[in-house]
């Protein structure tokens, strides 16, 4: 852990080094630097090596730790953000799927119809009317050729009806005129029996 922050500050120090740097090209990249650079020029040097000042050594290694420990705040500060940040995300991922889910339900509802309290889709709807226009024909046709048949089936009736009737009244016309000539001949064979000319 520890290790993985200290390359973590040594990161954020070059990346601040390098702001500092292509912000402004007189100034050297951090503080320490500028110690660092500083205590390189005031040592002296002895036989190829450099001699430090112990104090000043002391002072660099402080300055060190204080900036590392203002480069930890800093990188809390920034965790923090991005913590706060990612909350915010997740926040808005699950106000954005909230929202999707009610767009869907409406996109739903808005192409569902509502007919004998349930509810269609559009396509299904429409299927449905055509289906009850369709069985309304397919019914509506029956009816017509059934009362077509019926229609021939009572104008054969009617014709033969008629006809019977023909037959019935010649029967009718040729029994009455038989029993009328039955009667004359029953009256005239009383009149013969009677003696009456």
């Amino acid at each position: 852990m520890s290790n993985k922050f200290y390359i973590v500050a040594a990161f954020v120090i070059a990346s601040v080094f390098q702001m500092n740097a292509q912000t402004d090209s007189l100034k050297t990249e951090t503080p320490i630097q500028d110690e660092f650079s500083a205590l390189i020029q005031e040592s002296n040097n002895y036989q190829g090596y450099k001699v430090v000042d112990y104090d000043k050594l002391i002072e660099l290694r402080n300055t060190t730790r204080s900036y590392i420990t203002e480069l930890k705040e800093e990188i809390i500060v920034h965790k923090n953000t991005v913590d706060q940040q990612n909350d915010e995300i997740q926040k808005l991922k699950s106000e954005l799927d909230s929202t999707q889910e009610d767009f869907n339900r409406v996109s739903e509802e808005k192409d569902a119809l509502m007919f004998l309290g349930m509810p269609f889709s559009k396509g299904g709807y429409k299927a449905m009317m055509w289906g009850i226009v369709a069985a309304l024909v397919a019914i509506l046709l029956i009816i017509f050729f059934r009362y077509k048949s019926s229609h021939a089936a009572t104008k054969d009736a009617q014709q033969k009806l008629d006809e019977t009737e023909k037959e019935f009244d010649a029967y009718r016309t040729k029994a009455l005129e038989k029993e009328q000539r039955l009667g004359r001949m029953l009256q005239d064979e009383r009149n013969k029996a009677s003696g009456t000319p």
